[in-house]
């Protein structure tokens, strides 16, 4: 489903050039989970961007579902990205005007691809049923970030790229997020890579790699 071969990425500063990632390869099958983990500046979140098509790598290759995203252009990559993958930040991004079930149909119908009983499920899934109706600033962190997992999931995404979901909920809440997003991911089928601090976290995934000075290392 996501395969990264010899991946490298230099980012300009003030200094010079910063080497972010170094030949970085990973390969990540469907139904799979994969803890992306490292010290913070380590290039976690670069590589999420880059398998998301959301930047280029300088050199190497991505590919997502048997296409080479970086072999397209802006417009190719957006719409890939639209088809096939599915994003959670640890900034909920939702959409202050619109309800919960609004935010979480919102990808979804965008692409053309609402389902409403698919919405209903999720909604009733992530513990929000009664809370249709209201908007974000009237919920809790956790509820925020449960809604931005339905937004994902609703989309029928064959890749789910999650940086830090749960760093900005308190433990037990970040927990049983977390738990909710593989119950989930499990039952769509779709491949997760999710980058993390947590080696709590990590230990519950089926694989762990780590970067560490821009490389790549089996965990």
């Amino acid at each position: 489903m996501v395969r990264v071969e010899t991946v490298s990425k230099t980012y300009r500063s003030g200094e010079g050039p910063v080497a972010v990632l170094s030949d970085v390869s990973l390969s990540v099958g469907s139904k799979e989970t994969v803890a992306l983990t490292g010290e913070s500046g380590s290039g976690k979140s670069t590589l999420l961007h880059l398998i998301g098509g959301l930047d280029l790598p300088d050199k190497g290759s991505i590919t997502l579902d048997g296409q080479e995203i970086t072999a397209l252009g802006d417009t190719a990559r957006a719409t890939v990205r639209r088809d096939t993958v599915g994003l959670v930040f640890q900034q909920f991004n939702l959409v202050p005007s619109l309800t919960v079930a609004q935010n979480i149909a919102l990808q979804a119908r965008l692409a053309g691809r609402f389902d409403a009983a698919l919405t209903q499920r999720l909604i009733d899934r992530l513990g929000l049923s009664g809370m249709q109706q209201r908007y974000p600033e009237q919920l809790s962190g956790g509820q925020q970030q449960r809604v931005a997992i339905g937004r994902t999931l609703a989309n029928h995404p064959k890749v789910v790229l999650a940086d830090e979901p749960t760093g900005n909920l308190d433990e037990d809440t970040g927990d049983a997020v977390m738990s909710l997003m593989l119950d989930l991911v499990a039952e769509s089928g779709a491949a997760l890579i999710m980058a993390t601090h947590s080696n709590r976290l990590a230990a519950r995934f089926s694989r762990r790699v780590h970067l560490s000075r821009g490389r790549l290392e089996a965990a």
